[in-house]
């Protein structure tokens, strides 16, 4: 695959493709409803509200459906911070990615969207490590009999993350491979016939 990615001219696009991916991904875990639910579905949670499990199944949260806004607490307005950052970063290297793959004067851009996915991805690991330990520390100390599960959004988040490490590797190492990448280089065997 690797070799796929750098050598041929219509693969250069997997990077991009997947840095939208991760934007998707992102999306999902900014706006998903399912961070947190407890087994017996008296208590659901998202990024931005946490509700009785009844309240959140139709609406989007409020203080009208009995819920609490996480954005009262100074670790829910970072966690939400740093999320909408990474993803910020993400979409600005999803733009840049497209310049600096489409010329060879352009290559110089690689290593910086490389550093700036790696930022994102720190961004998005501090979001991603504050929430739930903040968040059983606020609401979940003294329960011990309720399991909860981490759900599909926070999962999500977690999925762009992983993407947004790979990137960043991939894209650092890009440079390395600029003949390779414009179609200059001589191909390689592995053997020869003797």
């Amino acid at each position: 695959m690797l070799r796929c990615g750098l050598a041929c001219e219509r693969c250069r696009w997997i990077l991009p493709l997947l840095l939208l991916s991760a934007i998707i991904f992102d999306i999902i875990a900014l706006s998903g409803r399912g961070w947190l639910e407890s087994e017996d579905n008296s208590q659901t949670s998202s990024l931005w509200w946490t509700c009785p499990g009844e309240a959140i199944s139709g609406g989007a949260g409020s203080y009208e459906e009995n819920c609490r806004s996480l954005m009262d607490f100074a670790w829910g307005r970072a966690a939400a911070a740093m999320l909408m950052c990474g993803c910020i970063i993400l979409v600005i290297c999803f733009i840049l990615s497209f310049f600096a793959l489409c010329g060879p004067q352009m290559l110089v851009f690689l290593r910086v969207i490389g550093g700036l996915l790696a930022l994102a991805a720190v961004f998005q690991i501090i979001s991603l490590v504050i929430y739930p330990v903040m968040y059983t520390r606020q609401f979940l100390q003294g329960d011990l009999v309720t399991r909860y599960y981490y759900n599909w959004a926070y999962g999500f988040g977690w999925a762009a993350t992983i993407i947004l490490i790979g990137c960043s590797f991939f894209f650092c190492c890009l440079p390395n491979y600029e003949d390779d990448l414009l179609g200059n280089a001589k191909p390689r065997y592995f053997y020869t016939s003797s």
